[in-house]
């Protein structure tokens, strides 16, 4: 059974850095695609972050250049590293296993999600 656990989530001010680890178990994922997503208060789930399984990545808009996603598949892990936080984004991270090889931002193509972690982001 696949198993995704979240962690490194927590309170930040503004401007702060947090870094988000994702350990998975049950498979192993070197061959799969892989993502973050967030979702806020009364707002629907959003994609933040994927990476490939070469390791390409893409980005949402409102992230770009101040998150950075990265994977150890020997450790069966990712990481979303968060610099320069901002209020907005205030919310609880996913990470997921897609269905493929290749990046996708819809969460339909993502099979294995774990529990969240909850990011906070005070002015």
């Amino acid at each position: 059974q696949v198993q995704l656990v979240e962690s490194g989530g927590g309170l930040v001010q503004a401007g702060g850095s947090l870094r988000l680890s994702c350990a998975a178990s049950g498979r192993t994922f070197g061959r799969y695609a892989m993502g973050w997503f967030r979702q806020a208060a009364g707002k629907e789930r959003q994609f933040v972050a994927g990476i490939s399984w070469i390791y390409d990545t893409y980005y949402a808009d409102s992230v770009k250049g101040r998150f950075t996603i990265s994977r150890d598949n020997a450790k069966n892990t990712m990481y979303l590293q968060m610099n320069s936080l901002k209020p907005e984004d205030t919310a609880v991270y996913y990470c997921a296993i897609a269905n493929g090889l290749i990046i996708v931002t819809s969460s339909q193509h993502y099979d294995f999600w774990g529990q969240g972690t909850q990011v906070t982001v005070s002015s």
